[in-house]
C-alpha cells in the first residue's frame, strides 16, 4: 500500500465517525411557550416539561410548542394522542397540530408601538401551515401550533395527551415526547354575543384553485370561506344585495329585480354558522379625494338596456331608482324571515366633509325602507339620525365616549373597527405588536360596553405574495400595515389561519365568559377586566398574569354557575 492510499483509509474512518457522532449528539429540545407570545426563529430554550389549559366547553384547548435542534433537522413532524379524561375513558375532539410559518414585515407601521417586538423588515410568526413534515435549518426555532375543541358536552375536569415529536438527521431517527393537560370547566359556551364581521372579497389569488365565477367550485370556495369565519366567531356577513342581485326590464318594459344570488350568498352563510346578522353592501362611495361628496350607485334603463351608474344622492335619479329598490328589498327580506336580522350601509367612513352628502343616502333609506337599520364605520358623530348602529375607529369612539353612550342610552347600537388607524399604543391586528393586544381587542369590547367589532380585511391579498410581502399599497395612507389587509392566508384549497386569527376567535370567548360573569357579579367581572384595559390606549399585557386572571375568570363563574 503506497503512502497516499494509507493515509486516506483513516481520514475515511474518521469521517464517518464524526457523521455518526453527530447524528448521535443531536437532540431534539423541545419546550412550550404560552400561544400568546410570538416565538421568533431566533428563540433559546426554555425549562418548560408541560404545558396546561384552562377553557370552558365549547372553546379550544390550545398550546404552542417549539423544536429546535443545533443541526439540520429533516421530515419534522408532529402527532397528538387523544386528549383522555383523567378518571374515565372519555376524550375531546381529535387534536389538531400545524406549524407555525414566517411571513416577513418588510415595512413598519407609520406610527409603530412602543412595544414593537421586532425592527422591519424582519420574519415574524403569523400563518398556520398545511405541512405535515418541515425541514428545519440548524439552530432555529420551530414553533408547533396545537389545539382541540372541546365539545358542548364534554364532562369537566382533567383531560391529558401526548405530543410526539419526530425528525431525522442524516438519516437517523430522533423523537420527543411532551405531556399536554386541558383543564375543562363546567361551563358551556353554545354561543358569543359579541357581533363580529370582516369584510372578505370572493377571490383565490394565490391559490392552487381558480374556479369561475358562480360555478359549483365558486360557491364550494366560498362556504370554506365562511365556514373558516364561522370557526372564528365571525357572526356578520357583508353581503350586498345590490351587487349581486340581476336587474332585468320585464315584459311591460320596466325595471325588476331577482334576488336569487343574493339569497345563494346568504343561505351558504346561514348554513356554515355565520349567520347572525347580514350587513347589506354599501350603496354608495367617494366621488373624489378623501372629504369629497358621495355618490350613489343606481340602475337606469337607456336605450333598452340596464346600466350601472353613480349619481348625486340627491337627485331625481337616485330618488326614482331607491323608490324602486329599497320596498323591493324590504319585501324579499321580510318574505325570506331576514328583515330583523338585515343592516344597511351607505358608505364608508362618513367625515364632517362630506356628512351632508351622507345624510342624503340615509334620506333614501328613511323614505323608501324605513323598516331597515343603518349601519356604519364612521368617522364623525355628526350625524344622529342617519344612523342607527355607529362604528366609530377606535380612536374615535375614545375621543367621544360621552357621546356614544349618550347613542346608547337613546336606543342606538354602538361597535368599534379597526384598520389602518389607530397606530401607536392601541390595539390592532398588526403582526408587529405582542400578540395579546390583538386578544384585548375584546376586551376592550366589554370594557368600553361596545357589542360589536368590525374589520375591513379578511382576505385583501391582492397580487403580491402575502408571505413574502405582508404591507401593500394604498392611495390614501403610504401602505397598509402588515396585519391590516388580511387575517388569513390563501392556501391549497382555502384560508389558511393565522395565530392573529386564533387569538381574536379567544377573545370572543374571553367576552363572552366576561358578559355572562358580569350578569351574575358585575364588580368581579369589572375587577377582572380592569387588570388589563387600564384605558383605551393603555393594556397590561404581561402574559402570565393574563392566564391567572382567565382562570379566575372561569372559577368565578364555575362558582355561580
Amino acid at each position: 500500500m503506497n503512502f497516499r492510499a494509507s493515509f486516506l483509509i483513516p481520514a475515511m474512518l474518521l469521517s464517518l465517525m464524526a457523521l455518526s457522532a453527530s447524528a448521535m449528539a443531536a437532540e431534539l429540545q423541545v419546550w412550550s411557550v404560552d400561544p400568546l407570545i410570538k416565538v421568533f426563529q431566533d428563540a433559546q430554550p426554555e425549562n418548560s416539561d408541560s404545558a396546561a389549559d384552562h377553557v370552558a366547553r365549547g372553546e379550544y384547548g390550545e398550546f404552542q410548542l417549539v423544536v429546535r435542534c443545533d443541526t439540520v433537522l429533516d421530515d419534522l413532524s408532529v402527532a397528538v394522542s387523544p386528549f383522555t379524561h383523567a378518571l374515565s375513558t372519555a376524550t375531546l375532539s381529535e387534536p389538531r397540530s400545524r406549524f407555525v410559518g414566517y411571513v416577513n414585515v418588510d415595512r413598519p407601521t407609520q406610527r409603530p408601538s412602543a412595544d414593537q417586538l421586532r425592527q422591519p423588515p424582519a420574519d415574524y410568526p403569523d400563518v398556520l401551515l398545511e405541512a405535515e413534515s418541515l425541514a428545519v435549518p440548524a439552530g432555529n426555532a420551530q414553533p408547533v401550533w396545537i389545539d382541540v375543541s372541546v365539545p358542548l358536552s364534554a364532562a369537566e375536569g382533567a383531560y391529558n395527551a401526548t405530543v410526539t415529536v419526530s425528525a431525522s438527521v442524516d438519516g437517523e431517527a430522533l423523537e420527543a415526547q411532551f405531556p399536554l393537560k386541558v383543564v375543562v370547566y363546567p361551563i358551556t359556551l353554545d354561543k358569543t354575543r359579541l357581533w363580529i364581521t370582516n369584510w372578505f372579497s370572493m377571490q383565490w389569488r394565490h391559490m392552487e384553485i381558480d374556479p369561475a365565477r358562480d360555478s359549483e367550485e365558486y360557491y364550494a370556495l366560498l362556504g370554506r370561506y365562511a365556514r373558516n369565519m364561522a370557526e372564528h366567531n365571525q357572526n356578520v356577513a357583508l353581503i350586498s344585495p345590490l351587487n349581486l342581485s340581476r336587474f332585468y326590464i320585464d315584459e311591460t318594459g320596466a325595471l325588476a329585480v331577482d334576488f336569487s344570488k343574493f339569497d345563494r350568498w346568504v343561505q351558504i352563510f346561514i348554513d356554515e354558522g355565520v349567520i347572525g346578522r347580514i350587513e347589506g353592501g354599501h350603496i354608495g362611495g367617494r366621488s373624489g379625494d378623501w372629504d369629497s361628496d358621495f355618490v350613489t350607485n343606481i340602475r337606469i334603463i337607456r336605450e333598452g338596456q340596464v346600466q350601472n351608474e353613480r349619481v348625486d344622492p340627491a337627485s331625481e335619479e337616485a330618488r326614482q331608482f331607491y323608490a324602486f329598490f329599497f320596498p323591493a328589498l324590504t319585501a324579499h327580506l321580510k318574505e325570506k324571515g331576514w328583515l330583523d336580522i338585515y343592516m344597511q350601509h351607505l358608505a364608508d367612513e362618513p367625515t364632517k366633509g362630506n356628512m351632508d352628502t351622507y345624510k342624503n343616502l340615509a334620506a333614501l333609506v328613511h323614505d323608501f325602507a324605513p323598516e331597515l337599520r343603518i349601519v356604519e364605520a364612521n368617522h364623525t358623530k355628526e350625524l344622529v339620525g342617519s344612523m342607527d348602529i355607529w362604528v366609530p375607529q377606535l380612536n374615535y369612539f375614545h375621543d367621544d365616549f360621552i357621546h356614544y353612550k349618550e347613542r346608547q342610552e337613546a336606543g342606538d347600537e354602538v361597535w368599534f373597527y379597526t384598520c389602518v388607524f389607530p397606530q401607536g399604543e392601541y390595539a390592532n391586528r398588526f403582526i408587529e405588536q405582542p400578540l395579546i393586544k390583538t386578544r384585548l381587542l375584546h376586551w376592550i369590547n366589554f370594557a368600553s360596553g361596545a357589542t360589536g367589532y368590525l374589520h375591513w380585511g379578511y382576505n385583501a391579498w391582492q397580487d403580491t405574495d402575502p408571505v413574502t410581502h405582508t404591507t401593500r399599497p394604498h392611495p390614501g395612507p403610504p401602505y397598509l400595515p402588515a396585519g391590516d389587509p388580511w387575517v388569513v392566508y390563501p392556501g391549497k384549497e382555502g384560508p389558511l389561519d393565522s395565530i392573529r386569527f386564533e387569538a381574536m376567535r379567544d377573545g370572543a370567548f374571553d367576552h363572552e365568559l366576561l358578559c355572562r360573569l358580569a350578569e351574575k357579579d358585575p364588580k368581579e367581572a369589572t375587577r377582572l377586566v380592569e387588570r388589563h384595559i387600564l384605558d383605551f390606549d393603555r393594556y397590561e399585557t404581561n402574559v402570565a398574569l393574563f392566564r391567572e386572571t382567565r382562570i379566575a375568570l372561569l372559577q368565578a363563574l364555575a362558582a355561580i354557575s
